[in-house]
Parts: C-alpha cells; structure tokens; sequence
C-alpha cells in the first residue's frame, strides 16, 4: 500500500513529503515504542484497496490551498511477464516563487509488494529530475536508468509500493515495526512508528485515525528529517485521511477531499 502514496533541499523534501509527511513533531506515546519485525504479508486474498480506488487531496501550504494531489491504484499491468499492481502518485501546485508537478510510479506484485519497477518524475522550482528503475527480486538486483545493476535486498519496496504495503500490517499503538525491504540497501531498515489513535477531520469528512510516523534512511518521501506523519482510517480500507510534513519555514500537507472506491480486486491471479 503504495509509492510513497511523497529531497535536495529541506523545501524539496518537504514537497515530496506532502506525499506521506508532517508538519511538526508530535509527543512520543506514553507507552514506550517496542521494535517488532513481522513476516511478510501475503495480501492478494485480503487487500484493503482495489484497482480503480482514486484518492485526491487538497495541498496546503500552512493554511493556504497551494495545489492538489492524488493517490491512484491504475490496475494490473504485465511487468516482465509479471501480472503487477500499477499505482500513481501526483503532487501538483505551489506559490507565486515556487512551483510543484511531482509524479511517482510503482509496479509491485499485489500478494508480496515486492517491488518491480519504480518510476519517479520531479519538477520543483528550478529543478527537474527523471529517474526509472528496474527491480529484479528474483535475484535481489536493481538497476536506474541505464547504470550498473546494483545489489537489492529480499522483498523489496520502494517509497510508493511501501504506501500501500503499510495498508495491510495491524498497527497497535506504542508499537515500532521494522523492516529491511527498501530496495536501496543503504536506507534500512524501513520503521514504522504508531502514535496514537485520534479523530480527525478532513475535507472528505470525520474520521478515526490511527497516526503513524515512518522512516526510510534515504533522500525520499520519508527521510527521517522530514518527520513525516501519516493519517490512516481506523478500520478495514486504511485509506490515507492526511500527511503533513515540517518545513525549515512552516509546513506542507495534504487533506483527503474526495474518494472513489475500486470496483475489482487486485489479485495476482487476474
């Protein structure tokens, strides 16, 4: 449950982050965060999200509406032979001085989240970037753009395939759980952090939400300085209700304002 459905500079992150991040610190749970590893979910015959699922939101610049963003599970897609689980991630807005139109791609198998292609466009202010990746976890290689293959890991997720992937793991409050699977060896292990359960009001509407605080050891949508939060909907769907992330001067977000529900089930078997 991707990517990161969300680096050069603290601005840059933080746009990104609107993908999957938060404005300010919050208080550590009072119960101290235990460190657990849990086994890899096989989640084909029990995903909380379908192909066709649309999520948009509502991007702010402290509390100024800058722009929009959107979460998409686009379908199945044929990646290597492999029947793969297509997902999108969109970022698009900004000021008068700085301008966003950020796109992320991931193509996972939907009963592993292994990831097996990573696709990421920026355009921020000045600065554009396009990179592609081809994951290979067969043989636990990954290769960007026209480079060198380089050594992967088991499993591997990258930041738009982990979104969804946190979908489906339970999340019990006061818990850290770990995770070695970012495809980029250097960035792990892969934590998540639940903080707290609250009500939260979006523009989509009210909603129970579980807070949960990722980390990944790399430029990304969840680089531990942009102390990243994630709002997820306390029951079966964990649809993302609001991300917010810290900037050097105030903060970005995002706010669900609208969903639609797949209509098919993504299973490996389609």
């Amino acid at each position: 449950m991707i990517a990161p459905f969300i680096r050069r500079t603290a601005a840059r992150a933080a746009v990104l982050a609107a993908l999957a991040a938060v404005a300010a610190p919050v208080a550590v749970a009072a119960q101290s965060a235990v460190a657990e590893s849990l086994p890899m979910v096989s989640a084909a015959s029990r995903l909380p999200f379908k192909s066709g699922e649309l999520l948009e939101y509502e991007v702010k610049f402290g509390f100024v509406p800058v722009g929009s963003g959107s979460m998409e599970v686009a379908g199945m897609e044929d990646v290597r032979g492999k029947p793969s689980m297509h997902v999108v991630f969109k970022v698009r807005g900004g000021t008068f001085v700085y301008r966003v139109n950020d796109r992320m791609e991931s193509w996972f198998d939907p009963a592993t989240f292994e990831s097996r292609r990573f696709w990421q466009d920026i355009a921020e202010g000045s600065y554009k970037r396009r990179r592609r990746f081809e994951i290979f976890s067969d043989r636990q290689r990954f290769q960007q753009d026209e480079k060198e293959e380089e050594a992967s890991v088991e499993n591997p997720l990258d930041d738009a395939s982990f979104l969804y992937f946190v979908r489906t793991i339970p999340l019990e409050v006061g818990k850290t759980y770990e995770f070695a699977r970012y495809f980029q060896p250097d960035a792990n292990p892969v934590r998540i952090k639940v903080l707290r359960k609250e009500r939260v009001d979006v523009p989509a509407g009210k909603f129970d939400a579980v807070v949960i605080q990722p980390f990944i050891k790399s430029k990304g949508v969840f680089n531990e300085k942009s102390e990243a939060l994630i709002w997820l909907s306390d029951d079966s769907t964990r649809t993302m209700l609001q991300m917010k992330s810290k900037l050097v001067i105030g903060s970005l977000s995002l706010h669900l304002k609208k969903v639609r529900r797949g209509t098919s089930v993504a299973d490996s078997s389609q």
